[in-house]
């Protein structure tokens, strides 16, 4: 937990003492419980952050002000861009599609290799934000001819109240959303949330408890109860695994946790093995090396996962094969479809239906 903003709390006290209450300059957070003495619990992330009066949690953007518990980001996107959908990464939902993909300030996690550091490690009042409602990003995904919106870049998990606000009024537009997360989260908020996701890629950092300790400050239960919810939900995700050398790349744990992914939910997610490059604290890592990618590549294939990719590396695995005929259905360069065979989500050659949500775009 941390020290609240003085700023913040000054501004609370010369509005509460005008007159004017502090919910309307804050949105007030869900999923916390009120303790003695103005204490607050955050029952929304694994962290269940006691916070007394003034302190913020250890994401940086949920604070407790005279007893309650506000997010501090609400309606302040600190990013706004068009990405293609390959980019979150997500291979096997609206393939060749644009998302429009935003993000506030904070993260649940503190992960020593982070790559958006500057922004998930930030607190509100040290970067520029801009501001928009959630019919504002709506209409501005309208706008762009985006097919989606992707909650994405820091930990989305932080902002849970600003995403729920878009992602209902983006169903109620017929647009998909999308939650790009380590799955760091408490089941009853994920359960609130998945009815109005309808993709997600679900970060698996690594396969042990110790890799969780020592480089992200989260566990790893967590996330693998968030992996096996998302199914219940009726969520399609793709799962990520970032992949540092003398970190999470032993081949027993690479292939222990294909395992666990066979075995708890079967063998059609889809699974990203990406390159690490130096990032943040862990700057004197060398980059995961061609081969180290390639072997947890042809494990995950051993133990029968259909769908295995690798990214941040073109030449090992950008294709979608078919898993029956073994041919190349979807063909990539980069996040760039190339050609796209198949028909209403079946491979045009032998029929077999694969898993995702797809489009057939008019050329």
């Amino acid at each position: 937990m941390k020290s609240g903003y003085i700023l913040i709390i000054l501004l609370s006290a010369i509005f509460l003492a005008g007159g004017i209450k502090v919910s309307e300059l804050l949105r007030e957070a869900e999923f916390y419980t009120k303790l003695k003495n103005d204490f607050v619990r955050c029952d929304l992330c694994p962290n269940t952050c006691v916070l007394k009066d003034g302190d913020t949690g250890t994401c940086n953007v949920r604070q407790n002000l005279n007893g309650t518990l506000y997010s501090l980001v609400y309606n302040q996107p600190v990013s706004l861009n068009i990405d293609p959908i390959e980019k979150k990464p997500l291979y096997h939902f609206l393939p060749g599609s644009k998302v429009f993909s935003l993000a506030t300030v904070g993260c649940n996690l503190n992960c020593n290799f982070c790559q958006n550091w500057t922004i998930s490690q930030s607190a509100p009042h040290e970067v520029q934000t801009y501001e928009a409602t959630p019919e504002e990003i709506v209409q501005m995904a309208k706008d762009y001819n985006c097919k989606s919106i992707a909650f994405t870049y820091t930990e989305p998990t932080v902002f849970f109240e600003y995403m729920y606000d878009i992602a209902k009024i983006a169903q109620e537009n017929d647009l998909k959303t999308v939650w790009v997360t380590c799955g760091y989260i408490n089941e009853a908020p994920l359960r609130k949330l998945a009815q109005f996701i309808d993709a997600a890629n679900i970060d698996l950092k690594g396969f042990s408890e110790e890799f969780y300790t020592t480089y992200t400050t989260g566990h790893l239960d967590p996330v693998l109860n968030t992996l096996q919810v998302a199914k219940e939900e009726g969520i399609f995700f793709e799962i990520t695994n970032l992949v540092i050398p003398n970190g999470n790349d032993d081949p027993k744990m690479i292939r222990a946790m294909c395992e666990w992914i066979k075995q708890n939910l079967g063998d059609e997610y889809p699974l990203h093995f990406s390159r690490f490059f130096p990032n943040f604290k862990l700057t004197n890592c060398p980059q995961t090396p061609a081969k180290t990618l390639k072997q947890a590549y042809n494990i995950a294939l051993e133990e029968s996962l259909k769908f295995v990719y690798v990214g941040n590396i073109s030449t090992i695995s950008e294709d979608t094969i078919c898993p029956n005929c073994r041919k190349r259905v979807i063909i990539r360069s980069g996040y760039t479809i190339l050609e796209n065979n198949l028909e209403e989500g079946n491979c045009k050659f032998c029929g077999e239906t694969i898993s995702g949500l797809f489009i057939n775009e008019k050329k």
